[in-house]
């Protein structure tokens, strides 16, 4: 083979090997894409507890089978802690602002608890 015969096979390869991560991060971004990734698994709220631990509450299933579950994730492994059935869906604006520990509590229905060094006092 001569070095011209194989230099179109080459680009070829080449050509391929671009396109695949390029196709991908297409599909990825096209409403055909974000189709295939909600399955029947949604995150519902995060809270952080350490570098490496974190409380989820991740809605699972759907129609009549669709549970909520609040999971404690370490390095170590993935604890499920609570299961509840779905709750009514906040507007974003008051679960942004709502702290995890009051979202809980009222979605499980419990007291409230005051957020620290709020006496009620002005």
């Amino acid at each position: 083979m001569t070095g011209g015969s194989i230099l179109g096979p080459l680009a070829a390869f080449v050509a391929i090997l671009v396109l695949i991560p390029v196709a991908l991060w297409l599909l990825k971004r096209t409403p055909i894409g974000a189709a295939a990734s909600q399955g029947p698994m949604r995150l519902v709220a995060a809270l952080p507890l350490g570098p490496n631990q974190r409380l989820l509450t991740v809605e699972v299933g759907a129609g009549e089978e669709r549970r909520w579950l609040v999971l404690g994730v370490t390095p170590g492994g993935i604890n499920t802690l609570h299961t509840m059935g779905p709750q009514a869906d906040l507007p974003a604006a008051s679960t942004a602002a709502l702290p995890f520990a009051q979202f809980l509590n009222r979605a499980r229905g419990a007291a409230p608890i005051a957020p620290k060094g709020d006496d009620g006092a002005h």
